[in-house]
């Protein structure tokens, strides 16, 4: 067996602390870095990203959107980007938010998670909203392969509260039930931390979702909303508690938005800032 995705994320997380990097060619920050909107811009964008991401943190997260607009040429401009990355030694999460059921929803854990694929990364991000069992598969896959998968459960866009925070039946809200099947699918499994992981925003008031983070300790949490979106380095534990030593610590645009000459320092800086919330 590969060793699993949640001993390589402890692994990186030694070294190089909980800092990931957005790689996210937002149109608008093309054009401050003065690349064109293309497939070729959009890769030469990633390609600078990971050069200066590399050796100062350990984590990236391309946000497949942005490359997917640009088709097929698109596609090829991620997977030079995320295998640059991995070539570097970072871990990469494939930010691809997909969710089907049955044989599609497999296929596309086929597509990210299988060892040697064109768009192979080191953890996905994947939607439960047709149920935590309609996921089975990519998650089978990815503890087979030693991969890793990040579960929507409470995000940080305002959109979501209303679904995420319905109660059901049994007195839990959505988001506290997807934790809860994320949480008893890692426990009993070997290693300190599991291979799949929540989504979690750092923005959310997780009381009012029924969250508890006591039960999610050992999970892994990509934490969307750091930076840009208002949440601060230093209010890590205070926003994750006991599940803040598991939380991959995303920032995007208040790195990029450092430009193609100050981004190498905007990494170092940021991921000083991240590292000092942990000791």
């Amino acid at each position: 067996m590969p060793e699993s995705f949640g001993a390589r994320l402890e692994a990186v997380f030694d070294s190089f602390g909980q800092l990931c990097v957005g790689i996210d060619p937002h149109p608008y920050l093309l054009d401050e870095w003065q690349i064109a909107d293309t497939a070729v811009g959009v890769r030469d964008f990633g390609l600078r990203v990971i050069d200066a991401t590399a050796g100062k943190a350990g984590i990236v997260k391309p946000q497949v959107a942005f490359f997917e607009r640009h088709g097929s040429e698109g596609f090829r401009a991620l997977e030079d980007v995320m295998a640059a990355a991995r070539q570097a030694g970072l871990l990469v999460i494939a930010d691809a938010k997909r969710g089907d059921l049955g044989t599609s929803v497999e296929a596309y854990g086929q597509a990210w998670l299988t060892p040697g694929s064109p768009l192979e990364a080191d953890a996905m991000t994947i939607s439960p909203y047709l149920g935590v069992g309609s996921i089975e598969a990519p998650m089978q896959l990815a503890e087979s392969a030693g991969k890793g998968l990040f579960v929507l459960a409470a995000t940080s866009n305002p959109e979501a509260r209303w679904l995420q925070s319905a109660i059901l039946a049994d007195g839990r809200t959505v988001a506290a039930s997807i934790v809860g099947d994320v949480v008893g699918w890692n426990r009993g499994r070997a290693g300190t931390a599991g291979s799949i992981g929540l989504v979690l925003g750092a923005t959310v008031n997780f009381a009012e979702f029924g969250i508890d983070l006591e039960s999610a300790a050992g999970t892994p949490v990509l934490a969307p909303g750091f930076g840009h979106q208002g949440a601060r380095y230093d209010e890590l534990a205070s926003i994750y508690g006991a599940s803040a030593p598991w939380a991959i610590v995303s920032a995007s645009r208040s790195i990029l938005q450092a430009g193609p000459h100050g981004i190498a320092e905007a990494v170092a800086l940021q991921a000083g800032e991240v590292r000092a919330c942990r000791e």
